[in-house]
């Protein structure tokens, strides 16, 4: 049952040839048995997960037959959860039970998802190697030596194990698609204001995105389906009409334009990941696809931007953790000010700390102009730059990552060598676009992806290309070993 996907699950559930109850007791059971060697999970709902398998699987018995209708899946823990600890993987809301259900949370429960737990992530979603979580690094399942990708790497990881079929996260530089790089998984990052962020704890509110987890594009779109949609409750929410994401897996790529950025490939990228990245691009030949070249000039520039950009935002957003509503609270505080600092330096690990002291500096007086606002100023020169390219391609390709997953540890005492390993993904969030990571081969036994960027609400032009990709070849159905 662990090798299904959600796709062949919800065709199993529609001939009854298993029930929604028997297939979350046979996972619950695979999680208690294998994740204390990944550390996936942060919270395990069991109680919760077979409550609403029962009542999926009643549903099923009245003519019910939704896609997600007695899936199993679980959420990454920065969606707000009733009742159940919603931590941001900080010990700052180790203690936090959220009092209500993030819209996702919600949109999912409605459409009859089985919620298994939460789980893990880089704390307050800082980091692309889940290795900043209060409780502890999370491990790839294709080499427990090596890193998952973050901040999304508790769902990447599980997922991958077969642990279960799919997961949320949320991406705010390419935490969706750089885990999926890393673990062998079908990533989308949707356009900004396509998922609502309602409930979802902000890190850098314009620039996260929630998005699917899965094996498979057929799945990222059945999953997509059930969390996409405009929501009044989240003012960034856009309301646009969304598609039916599955029925357009299957359409033909015959003269399909995909563009190529010559600055994708420079000397940063391994080459045996560029290698890989032009065996997609003949592959994609293949199916009736044209491939020309294009440029991105102001690429060279994101990755300062963004990391301007976002920890301008973070300061401003985790400013609300201060030891007097909610939270981590220090003991016997002497004032205020001493509250203050002691509940943020106790409840915050250095990661987050670092970012915010960078936000902060970057939005005091004297430096806003020379700092925060020229990001902004880069962040719409890189959205021309994207706005240009689409006028003569349909898509644009590349290497989701430059490197394979590194080991753990690799890059801890050096921050800024792990902030690099963004550079190819980050310039989707600061202009906005929807962006998809799929499996691309193996460098080493470790997975490699290949990443496709479309113009705003065209989530379905990249599953339908994914879909056509997988159909053609078979590296997203490899397994790691063990799992």
């Amino acid at each position: 049952m662990h090798h299904m996907t959600l796709a062949e699950i919800a065709r199993g559930l529609a001939d009854k040839k298993f029930s929604s109850e028997e297939l979350t007791q046979v996972l619950l059971a695979r999680i208690a048995q294998l994740d204390p060697q990944l550390n996936s999970f942060i919270s395990l709902t069991p109680e919760l997960a077979l409550s609403q398998a029962k009542a999926a699987d009643a549903r099923r018995a009245n003519g019910e037959n939704g896609a997600l209708l007695g899936a199993p899946i679980a959420h990454k823990d920065l969606f707000c959860t009733l009742g159940i600890r919603t931590s941001c993987g900080s010990k700052m809301l180790d203690n936090f039970k959220a009092p209500y259900d993030a819209t996702v949370v919600a949109k999912l429960a409605a459409a009859g998802a089985v919620t298994l737990g939460k789980t893990n992530m880089d704390e307050f979603a800082m980091g692309s190697a889940n290795e900043s979580s209060y409780y502890g690094a999370v491990k790839n399942p294709w080499n427990l030596e090596h890193v998952p990708g973050g901040s999304s790497g508790g769902s990447a990881a599980a997922v991958a194990a077969r642990l279960l079929p799919a997961a949320t996260a949320t991406d705010t530089g390419g935490s969706i698609r750089q885990p999926a790089a890393f673990t062998n998984l079908t990533g989308l990052k949707p356009t900004y204001g396509r998922v609502s962020r309602w409930g979802m704890i902000a890190y850098a509110s314009s620039l996260d995105q929630g998005g699917p987890l899965a094996r498979t594009a057929e799945d990222c779109a059945i999953l997509l389906q059930g969390m996409a949609g405009f929501d009044p409750n989240d003012s960034t929410s856009i309301d646009e009409p969304v598609p039916d994401y599955s029925a357009g897996l299957n359409g033909s790529l015959q003269g399909l334009r995909i563009g190529v950025p010559k600055e994708y490939f420079g000397a940063g990228l391994d080459p045996r990941i560029a290698d890989l990245i032009h065996n997609s691009i003949k592959e994609l030949e293949k199916l009736g696809a044209v491939i020309k070249e294009i440029s991105l000039p102001n690429m060279q520039h994101a990755i300062p931007a963004y990391y301007v950009i976002a920890p301008a935002e973070a300061s401003s957003n985790l400013s609300r953790f201060d030891g007097v509503r909610f939270g981590h609270r220090c003991e016997n505080p002497e004032n205020l000010i001493d509250l203050y600092k002691r509940s943020r330096g106790e409840g915050f690990g250095a990661e987050v700390q670092r970012r915010i002291m960078v936000g902060a500096y970057a939005l005091s007086a004297g430096y806003y102009d020379a700092y925060y606002l020229k990001a902004q100023k880069i962040r719409r020169l890189v959205k021309n730059d994207f706005m240009a390219a689409f006028n003569e391609v349909d898509i644009i390709l590349g290497p989701t990552t430059p490197n394979p997953a590194w080991k753990l540890g690799a890059k801890n005492s050096d921050p800024v060598a792990a902030y690099l390993e963004d550079v190819y993904t980050i310039t989707a969030n600061l202009a906005g676009l929807p962006g998809l990571s799929m499996p691309a081969g193996f460098v080493d036994g470790l997975p490699v992806g290949v990443q496709l960027l479309a113009p705003y609400f065209q989530e379905g032009r990249l599953l339908n290309v994914a879909h056509q990709y997988q159909l053609n070849t078979d590296w997203h159905t490899r397994t790691p070993t063990g799992f």
